[in-house]
């Protein structure tokens, strides 16, 4: 029977270690966390300025990037080393609710599947919020037992500023805190505690509706999501199968609420009100509410316990089953920590680029979105001119920059006897606004084709006047 440090301690090393593995993926970094770094790397000022135009549900998060940088620009290990620590402190959370609720080698268990699971390692490495997010609802799920353990005024105010501060992590924890008040239903809990959970809950609305009204008119930027499909749906609905059958096997074990009443909801109920939500808006991504990865590791986590209390010889099927998830998890753990895992390399493309040109030639992006190369890797571009840009995007106070009226990007692309341009995989639908057409139009009549690099999810093309190449 571990104790309650080793409980926390084995699981948190465990992800630290998984997190510092291959944390550079090949000196890769994908769009998302493109943006991360160039906008924490923005003044105070400036992104607060942006946020009023754009990414304000991520405002808090680069913020707190904005005084990592100033502390220690480490490059990709500065951007990405804050997840690993909060997925570090989620995996050490969540083996302490399992011990809370069902005792230390449930706990054990919970935390190690925790740690294993492909998101956790995934998105340990990623420069976004989502595993601070995680840390911070498992953080506040605790604090909640203790609420309800131990109902004072102290106890439920400090569960609501916790939650609080989630939601303006990332406003979609709120569903947590839905969840949260789901658990008490399904536990039965006293009516006094549920009063003081719905008044929590209440004074979390109110400090996250600011943030909502300000995100729901920034709706435009997530206008990429579709609505879910058959993977999105055979997805969540293979995990909660999961979960209900772990439910089923998960021992009755004393505690400040049944584990399967915290857990269920937690892994069920965010998902599927983002996935109801976005049939008519469509709003779905799994990483949007990564923390209910939580949930199924808690149940994992007692139904392993379980089956392993009934075998013969616990310990050895214990490191026997370990071995296995070990082995079967392996290739995706290693696909992990490559380029190829995440959707683009903006830093493949900038030094794609570099190759490609000589000081003095032009450089497009098409479309206009896909800037985040110069963004976060302006060096490689020294001596181009770009070609479509007429206010930057620190200037502008916009994630991408402004480009010129169409005719006076057709006048600056004449004059280029060479460009490189900076375009998405041929499969991506082309956008069809009077910049991008004029773009297309004027290469098609006026340059040939040079070279071309194909990166991990983009394409750069060197086009050039008939002779120049």
């Amino acid at each position: 029977r571990p104790g309650r440090a080793a409980v926390a301690l084995a699981p948190a090393g465990l992800t630290l270690a998984l997190g510092l593995w291959g944390i550079r993926r090949g000196n890769s970094m994908w769009r998302d966390e493109s943006t991360t770094y160039q906008v924490a790397h923005r003044s105070v000022a400036q992104i607060v300025r942006l946020l009023g135009d754009a990414d304000v549900a991520h405002g808090v998060y680069y913020l707190l990037m904005h005084a990592v940088f100033a502390l220690w620009d480490g490059g990709l290990l500065a951007l990405r080393l804050p997840s690993v620590l909060a997925m570090a402190a989620a995996a050490a959370g969540v083996a302490l609710l399992g011990h809370r609720l069902a005792g230390p080698r449930t706990g054990l268990a919970a935390g190690t599947v925790f740690s294993l699971a492909p998101a956790a390692q995934r998105y340990a490495q990623e420069g976004r919020s989502y595993a601070l997010v995680c840390a911070a609802v498992v953080g506040s799920t605790h604090l909640l037992l203790s609420a309800v353990a131990r109902p004072r005024k102290r106890t439920w105010t400090g569960y609501a500023a916790a939650a609080s501060a989630t939601c303006l992590l990332h406003e979609f924890a709120v569903l947590a805190v839905l969840a949260h008040g789901a658990t008490l239903l399904c536990a039965r809990v006293p009516a006094p505690v549920r009063w003081a959970w719905a008044k929590a809950a209440s004074a979390v609305a109110v400090v996250l509706a600011p943030l909502a009204t300000v995100s729901q008119q920034q709706a435009a930027l997530v206008g990429w999501i579709d609505s879910p499909g058959p993977p999105e749906l055979l997805g969540f609905a293979a995990l909660a199968l999961v979960g209900l059958g772990c439910a089923k096997a998960a021992p009755a074990a004393p505690g400040p609420l049944p584990l399967p009443a915290l857990a269920l909801p937690l892994l069920t109920l965010p998902g599927a009100t983002l996935l109801a939500v976005s049939f008519r808006h469509p709003i779905y991504v799994d990483r949007y509410v990564l923390y209910s990865s939580a949930g199924l590791a808690l149940l994992a986590g007692a139904a392993l316990e379980a089956v392993l209390r009934a075998v013969p010889r616990p310990r050895a099927a214990a490191a026997a089953l370990a071995a296995v998830a070990v082995a079967a998890l392996l290739p995706c753990s290693i696909q992990l920590r490559t380029p190829q895992s995440r959707l683009d390399d903006p830093m493949a493309a900038a030094r794609a680029v570099r190759e490609l040109t000589r000081p003095g030639d032009g450089v497009l992006f098409m479309p206009a979105r896909r800037r985040e190369p110069i963004l976060s890797s302006p060096g490689e571009f020294r001596g181009l001119r770009e070609l479509a840009l007429a206010r930057h995007a620190v200037a502008s106070g916009t994630l991408h920059g402004i480009e010129l009226p169409a005719p006076r990007i057709r006048a600056r692309m004449l004059t280029a006897e060479r460009i490189a341009a900076v375009t998405d995989p041929p499969d991506q639908p082309l956008d069809d606004t009077p910049q991008e057409r004029v773009k297309r139009e004027v290469l098609d009549r006026y340059f040939r084709r040079c070279a071309q690099r194909e990166v991990q999810g983009m394409v750069v093309v060197l086009y050039a006047r008939p002779g120049a190449c």
